[in-house]
């Protein structure tokens, strides 16, 4: 045998993944660029880019990059009168990948609403790509008061089941950018939920809408619009500004995909499960052996133990993405000689909504100074 060296550079998978969380695209009209995908951030000039005039695109991008903050990126996607929100979302997946959808000055109703809904359905199976899609539901006319308007959107969602849809009357008319900056603040998590008081109170939002009696909106009007599984602001009574409330789906009662952070974190888990089973398609090391369905465990695993990295600094926690895996939260089946099923187990962290403060008075003698 003719003696000879070869080194081979394997592999190993070990590498970062590109990030596509708080990247949104947003889809409605401008005056200039029609038709366009254009890249955004927070240098850009958004009267060159769309017109110096005012615009619902405009305004709302503005709305999200001041409550995003930092290093806040999107695109924007400027839509012909005649073409639909549907086909200009198609036509930027070929560009870039997103995390959701912003979709604007659309009207609504059953089918367009299932329309969306099965959009998210179809980019999942023909591009792999998970994304939650936000739509804004026009605010209140000049001749409805808010009883009016709480019924007509109550009327809107019933009996829809797509959790990957998010609705957000606009009350104002930047508000589903200024939830979608929300959203994207790199300041928290995307476990974090858009009602976290330490996020800061949102930025841009003018004064109180009013009805055609001149009546501002209650706050019992978002209370109900919520529980109608809209995303709404709020505020609490003597505590200064503007916050959120639930970021809510169209989940049904009792769906594990009812507010939009559970369904962030599931949606972020599949898109890296994916590319780590892409990576073994093929390869005979992943076998039905215990030593290959151990490695497999801790290959799977991978992900969801940089999720759960939480730090501490200065006593104060900041927890992970994630509550850290536990033993058997991954489990591999072999179901035929060439057909492997993978199951993730993936634990949020426990979130306060609703704190009760309970107060009681000590009156004993015993307490009694001197």
């Amino acid at each position: 045998m003719w003696p000879y060296v070869q080194i081979n550079n394997l592999n190993q998978m070990q590498g970062p993944v590109t990030e596509v969380e708080r990247h949104l695209l947003f889809i409605g009209s401008a005056a200039s660029n029609t038709g366009k995908l254009l890249s955004l951030n927070t240098q850009s000039d958004f009267d060159q880019l769309l017109g110096a005039a005012d615009s619902e695109l405009k305004a709302n991008l503005l709305a999200a990059r001041d409550n995003a903050g930092q290093n806040w990126t999107a695109a924007a996607y400027v839509l012909p009168t005649d073409k639909p929100w549907l086909d200009a979302a198609r036509e930027a997946q070929q560009t870039q990948s997103f995390e959701g959808i912003v979709v604007l000055g659309q009207a609504w109703d059953t089918a367009s609403l299932n329309a969306a809904h099965a959009l998210n359905q179809e980019l999942i199976a023909k591009w792999g790509r998970w994304q939650f899609m936000l739509l804004a539901v026009p605010g209140i006319t000049n001749e409805q008061d808010w009883p009016a308007y709480e019924a007509s959107l109550a009327a809107l969602q019933e009996g829809i089941k797509a959790d990957s849809i998010g609705l957000v009357p606009m009350l104002w008319p930047n508000l589903i950018g200024v939830y979608a900056g929300r959203l994207c603040n790199r300041a928290v998590s995307i476990a974090d939920s858009p009602c976290r008081v330490k996020t800061g109170a949102l930025v841009g939002l003018g004064n109180k809408p009013q009805d055609k009696d001149g009546i501002p909106l209650p706050l019992a009007t978002l209370q109900t619009l919520e529980q109608n599984r809209y995303s709404v602001p709020m505020w609490y009574p003597d505590y200064d500004g503007l916050y959120w409330a639930d970021g809510r789906t169209l989940d049904v009662e009792g769906g594990d995909y009812q507010v939009i952070e559970n369904l962030r974190i599931a949606y972020k888990v599949a898109r890296r499960t994916r590319i780590r089973a892409i990576a073994r398609i093929g390869d005979r090391a992943f076998n039905s052996t215990p030593g290959s369905t151990a490695a497999a465990i801790t290959y799977f695993g991978k992900d969801l133990r940089e999720m759960a990295k939480a730090t501490t600094i200065n006593g104060q926690p900041f927890p992970g993405d994630i509550a850290s895996p536990k033993d058997g939260d991954i489990s591999i089946q072999w179901t035929a000689k060439n057909l492997v099923s993978v199951y993730v187990v993936v634990r949020t962290v426990d979130c306060p909504k609703g704190i009760t403060v309970n107060i009681m008075l000590d009156l004993s003698l015993n307490n009694a100074e001197g």
